[in-house]
């Protein structure tokens, strides 16, 4: 049921944002995961990636393929990703278990290879040095919640100056929501950290 603040309560009696609500591997994923500060290169470069592939596509399609893209990407481990070569687009093509669209496998290797050569702290620097200085206001709705922000044009501005591909500005921002470079979580919401 949805109650004042935008915000849905479930049958366990806590108040969600209303997409947190919607499916059951949404739950778990809005309850655990989105909005937690992720680091590390390995990470971020997996979040990275799995935002391109959503390009196009709902988030729940790629969340309940993640582990098939996990095995296809050995674990999204950038120096194992930065290897592959044409023999693995020829078998993440085939692969069922994620999506096949070479121009995003494409950009997920060489990705990898752009982040492998990253220096002065790495991906993760490099992601997380695009955080807002300052916290804003918590949404009430999630008409409050923007698609794009000055940070999330920034970082992809900066990612796109460095050779990284498929990532616009809207990407750019998921991944921060998803990372926790922002907490988009609605203020009524019980998984809002602050």
């Amino acid at each position: 049921m949805t109650v004042p603040g935008g915000v849905v309560v479930g049958e366990d009696g806590l108040a969600r944002c209303p997409w947190g609500l919607s499916t059951e591997d949404y739950v778990a994923y809005h309850d655990e995961e989105w909005g937690v500060p992720v680091h590390g290169d390995d990470a971020l470069f997996e979040r990275l990636c799995l935002e391109a592939f959503q390009s196009g596509l709902s988030w729940i399609t790629i969340l309940r393929r993640r582990e098939g893209f996990r095995t296809a990407f050995a674990g999204f481990r950038i120096d194992k990703v930065a290897a592959f070569d044409e023999t693995d687009v020829a078998r993440l093509l085939a692969d069922p278990g994620i999506i096949r669209n070479r121009a995003k496998i494409e950009a997920c290797i060489a990705n990898a290879k752009v982040a492998q050569g990253l220096a002065n702290g790495g991906l993760d620097t490099l992601i997380w040095s695009h955080a807002p200085k300052r916290r804003g206001k918590a949404p009430r709705t999630v008409a409050d919640v923007p698609a794009v922000t000055d940070e999330s044009t920034a970082l992809a501005k900066d990612l796109r100056k460095r050779g990284f591909t498929f990532v616009g500005p809207t990407t750019a921002y998921a991944m921060m929501q998803a990372c926790g470079l922002v907490d988009d979580h609605l203020k009524a919401c019980h998984a809002r950290r602050i």
